[in-house]
């Protein structure tokens, strides 16, 4: 199967001083490289503030205009989002295509997504992206990415206000359907997590950087105490790899059981727009018993990751859901493995000592509600003894004249269920 050329493009960011442009820049070049393009130059440029008209400096846009001409590339990919009207400025200076940070991230998700549900989250997220860009060429692209689902395909480029404000209404009616078919699918799934509230299983939600290993670490996880090798979701190493959250249920050998969901990666500067969409998918982090904060510990800009991923959280109103915090990928530096210090666990996810650690971080926060008691059984209720086999963890069975004598742990609410079976001294 023969690769797909990668589009060759120009780099360029502004820098005002910010202590993590380099950072940025680099994570710029990453995520052009999973919108399968190829970085050929990278142009930099310190500025106290960026040039209100075209962002970048004069000379800077004529210097980038020569590289262009001289070497034939047709797109500019910046590092931040930049208004309508200095794309279009900057479009008229260059002759190039002006992608701005947010569009090519938009630009990625369109790509990437494989449920409704995210095709429908991206597209409502470049809809709302492209409203105020009618008059610029990169709406008109959006258009034509979008196709017939984004708007009709419409073109702007030299049309006349009537056509704009035609435009912008047949945006906003694709807006408004959108929403409607998300708004249906949003009520389906609060409802499956209504059920498996019910179902009294904890809920653990995988968050964090993209990339950082969040689905290498629930497949070993499913592997071991899932219920198939077929629930095994998608890994790749690459920006963005998986979209759809996934959820499992996992059966620890003592019985006690757990629902583990996988979010879609954070990154810096994600646009709001996404943020907004993908609110629905990331309600299972905000419903959550507890957080596993996973993060790429062999990453030098670890540390502004994780910022990121809390900042991302705020937005989206998860505040106050307990916390773990796993350093994944310890098998790329020089640290010993796995090494627990309260909530913070240093582990690789292929390591199976890394796994059974992160399992019992897991069981202190999610399963503080069992209890352990001892129950005498009458024969004639065998089918509690059995609920009880597949439902608890049963420490002791004994066989006496009156019934079974099990000594048992489990749920509070399956001990105040079986009450009367207690052995009180």
């Amino acid at each position: 199967m023969e690769e797909t050329p990668q589009t060759p493009v120009i780099t360029i960011g502004l820098n005002a001083g910010q202590a993590t442009f380099g950072y940025s820049m680099t994570e710029l070049k990453n995520l052009v490289e999973a919108n399968n393009m190829t970085v050929v130059e990278e142009i930099q440029q310190a500025l106290p503030k960026p040039n209100p008209g075209t962002y970048f400096g004069t000379g800077k846009v004529e210097e980038l205009a020569t590289i262009v001409a001289d070497d034939g590339i047709d797109t500019i990919v910046v590092n931040d989002e930049l208004s309508p009207s200095q794309i279009r400025n900057l479009e008229a200076g260059t002759k190039a295509r002006i992608m701005d940070r947010t569009g090519l991230i938009l630009e990625i998700f369109a790509n990437r997504a494989q449920s409704r549900e995210a095709k429908l989250q991206v597209q409502l997220a470049m809809l709302q992206y492209q409203l105020p860009r009618l008059h610029t060429s990169a709406s008109q692209r959006l258009d034509q990415q979008t196709g017939s689902g984004g708007g009709g395909g419409f073109t702007n480029r030299g049309a006349g206000e009537s056509q704009t404000e035609m435009s912008r209404r047949t945006i906003q009616r694709s807006i408004n359907h959108v929403n409607h078919e998300l708004k249906e699918i949003n009520q389906a799934a609060a409802t499956q997590r209504q059920q498996r509230e019910r179902n009294q299983l904890p809920s653990v939600a995988l968050v964090g950087y993209t990339n950082a290993g969040k689905s290498t670490l629930m497949n070993a996880l499913v592997r071991e105490f899932g219920k198939s090798e077929e629930k095994q979701v998608f890994v790749k190493n690459m920006l963005f790899a998986t979209l759809d959250t996934s959820v499992r249920q996992l059966t620890f050998p003592d019985q006690k059981k757990m629902l583990l969901s996988d979010t879609v990666g954070f990154v810096s500067q994600l646009p709001t727009q996404l943020v907004k969409a993908f609110r629905s998918t990331l309600a299972e982090a905000a419903n959550a018993d507890l957080l596993i904060q996973v993060v790429d510990y062999a990453d030098p800009n670890k540390e502004s990751m994780m910022a990121t991923t809390e900042k991302t959280l705020e937005d989206i109103g998860v505040t106050d859901v307990p916390m773990v915090t796993v350093f994944n990928k310890a098998d790329l530096t020089e640290a010993h493995y796995p090494n627990r210090v309260g909530d913070q666990l240093i582990l690789s996810a292929k390591d199976p000592a890394s796994i059974d650690a992160l399992v019992e971080a897991i069981k202190e926060k999610v399963f503080h509600n069992y209890v352990t008691a001892d129950f005498l059984v009458p024969f004639a209720d065998g089918d509690v003894v059995a609920y009880m086999n597949d439902h608890a963890n049963v420490l002791a069975t004994n066989y006496e004249a009156e019934g079974t004598a099990l000594k048992v742990e489990l749920q509070d609410v399956d001990f105040d269920r079986f009450k009367k079976y207690v052995v009180t001294e």
